[in-house]
């Protein structure tokens, strides 16, 4: 009922409006800063038409033209006095000092035309006090979109971590205006560290309100990055560039002054009045001064971790016969760069034959940094009977929390083996390599058991058949290759030939582009393609000239090379069928798609009946 009301009032109100002066005008802040955004209005009260923007130069256009309406209704005297207006807006970006002139636009009104006035602005550096209109009840410039609505900042956890410390650097958007379709355009590089996101991909980002400079801003963090400086130095990390859309909500509410009115007109219905600006943001770069490890009482075996750990060693069996396998564990858990701990020193016995280390790990990301365990799994076989010792494994690590090294060791593990079957004194290996060989034993080696390589006596290379025989194989590869150029030679002299020989690998490239205009939704390039594909294919194929190419050559070819009926029928319809689909109606990827298929099945029939 209401949608009702307003549509009756509305025709009525056209009555007042019909004998109003029309007033188109330009309206905009007259000094404006390099970077500042602010707004360029076109007012006209009355119902417009054909709307023409001007061209603007000097300015970066963010939206617009944007219509807006408003209507005011009064009563003077017991008569009702109303008023139409419309608004043209534009959010523009003054990009460098000059001054600037907005040359006019125009509007139909009442099947007449009006043009607007020019507009002179003054781009200079630096903040500048721009004058701002108001009129009573209304104002008709409009929210505008300033340069602080909207801004992304970088926050690195700390700017002077240690060689090997983890910190966080956090990405926020600061927001005063609703914002969406956030697109990053460009990653942060992060030269000279390891980097692991802590933030998960379609993660909801986490948001909260904050005040800077007086402001409150509703903030939410959309990049988190935990990153490990793999030297010392300076270190700068580049700026993350993106884009959003901000929705600026306009004044569009009019006051009459009659509370019937302004419920009726004000009501969510109607005042449906945003304008969306296209953000383009950039963060600040960070510089990381990295310090370097203290080389006091540095321990020899230190790698490079860097954090709060823990070290513990696992071991399955330490009694065992000869050929069985061993497995032992070392697992570091704890806090800190994790994932840069390199493989273990450990020395184990001559005698044990040993692999390189299996190594898994179970990491956790959190907004405070990176945690888990990593596993060194080292698979261990002894080759020989006896008792073997494996020495303490050491892991060294430096303690953030008490700035020094700490070593932490296993236990001594004693290892009985007992001779096996098939037991022997081998060559046993050692390492993740058998490059190095160690003879347990260093007295005796073993008997070489296989029978040597001996040649007979007399029995000499040259002169013999196998010499000869070397010699004529290489004459008769010559031969070969100079019958087989021959041939090739006279192949391409016959021009008829050769593109016989080439027609289904110029008709295959022909579909293979016009599958590609299929993807791209060209229909005409498509269509042109897939005709050029099969009108080449019969030309080249049974050398017709292409200017000679009908349906009663096409079909009389195909025929003298005893090609089944339906399957000249089939070529001929997918012929006709190409040249019609192109004004079918219905869905045109459908027939787009249909037409392709029939074209590459066809030509692999013909194809296939030809050989």
């Amino acid at each position: 009922m209401k949608k009702i009301v307003f549509f009756v009032f509305f025709q009525v109100l056209g009555l007042f409006v019909l004998g109003q002066d029309i007033q188109f005008t330009a309206n905009a802040k007259t000094l404006v800063t390099v970077g500042e955004t602010f707004n360029l209005t076109f007012s006209v009260n009355g119902q417009g038409t054909n709307f023409k923007g001007p061209n603007i130069q000097g300015f970066d256009k963010l939206s617009g033209p944007n219509l807006s309406s408003s209507t005011s209704v009064r009563y003077v005297n017991g008569k009702a006095a109303s008023s139409f207006s419309q608004a043209y807006s534009y959010f523009l970006v003054a990009s460098r000092e000059g001054t600037f002139s907005i040359p006019p636009a125009s509007i139909t009104v009442n099947n007449q035309s009006y043009q607007s006035n020019s507009i002179s602005i003054k781009v200079v550096k630096g903040s500048s006090s721009g004058q701002k209109s108001s009129s009573p009840g209304r104002d008709n410039s409009g929210v505008q979109s300033g340069p602080n609505d909207v801004f992304l900042k970088a926050f690195a956890s700390n700017a002077s971590p240690l060689q090997g410390e983890g910190i966080v650097v956090t990405y926020k958007i600061f927001t005063k205006v609703p914002i969406n379709q956030i697109t990053i355009n460009k990653l942060s590089s992060f030269q000279g560290f390891w980097s692991q996101n802590l933030i998960k991909e379609n993660e909801k980002f986490n948001q909260y309100s904050q005040t800077v400079d007086g402001e409150k801003y509703l903030v939410a963090d959309i990049r988190k990055i935990a990153l490990f400086p793999l030297k010392s130095g300076k270190l700068v990390i580049e700026p993350l560039e993106m884009e959003c859309v901000a929705q600026i909500k306009r004044q569009t509410k009019s006051r009459t002054g009659d509370p019937f009115f302004d419920d009726f007109f004000n009501d969510s219905f109607f005042s449906d009045a945003y304008a969306t600006v296209e953000k383009s943001l950039k963060s600040n770069a960070l510089v990381i001064n990295v310090r370097p490890l203290p080389t006091a009482d540095k321990p020899v075996d230190f790698s490079g971790a860097v954090g709060d750990f823990t070290f513990k060693t696992e071991i399955d069996k330490t009694k065992l016969k000869t050929n069985d396998a061993i497995t032992l564990r070392c697992i570091v858990s704890g806090k800190g760069n994790l994932q840069l701990i390199d493989k273990l020193n450990i020395t184990f016995p001559p005698d044990f034959e040993t692999y390189d280390p299996k190594v898994t790990n179970n990491i956790t990301t959190s907004g405070t940094g990176v945690s888990g365990n990593q596993t060194f799994e080292y698979l261990i076989i002894p080759r020989r009977a006896g008792k073997f010792r494996i020495n303490p494994i050491s892991f060294t690590w430096f303690d953030l929390t008490k700035k020094r090294y700490i070593t932490s060791k296993s236990p001594v593990y004693d290892i009985e083996v007992e001779k096996g079957a098939g037991d022997a004194n081998t060559a046993a290996y050692s390492g993740g390599s058998k490059e190095d060989i160690q003879y347990i034993g260093n007295d005796i080696r073993h008997i070489r058991k296989e029978a040597p390589d001996l040649n007979r006596i007399g029995n000499i290379f040259f002169g013999s058949f196998s010499f000869f025989l070397l010699l004529v194989i290489p004459l008769l590869a010559f031969l070969v290759l100079v019958f087989y150029w021959k041939k090739q030679e006279r192949k391409r002299s016959d021009g008829m030939l050769m593109k016989n020989l080439k027609a289904t690998k110029i008709a295959r490239k022909r579909l293979k582009k016009a599958n590609d205009f299929l993807r791209e939704k060209k229909q005409e390039a498509f269509y042109d393609e897939i005709a050029w594909a099969l009108s080449g294919y019969i030309s080249d194929k049974f050398g017709i000239p292409v200017a000679e190419l009908s349906m009663d050559s096409v079909n009389g070819a195909l025929t003298r090379k005893n090609l089944p009926p339906e399957l000249v029928n089939q070529f001929i319809g997918t012929l006709n069928d190409t040249e019609y689909a192109r004004f079918a109606p219905g869905e045109k990827a459908l027939i787009m798609e249909n037409i392709y298929q029939k074209a590459l099945e066809i030509i692999m029939k013909i194809e296939k009946e030809l050989r």
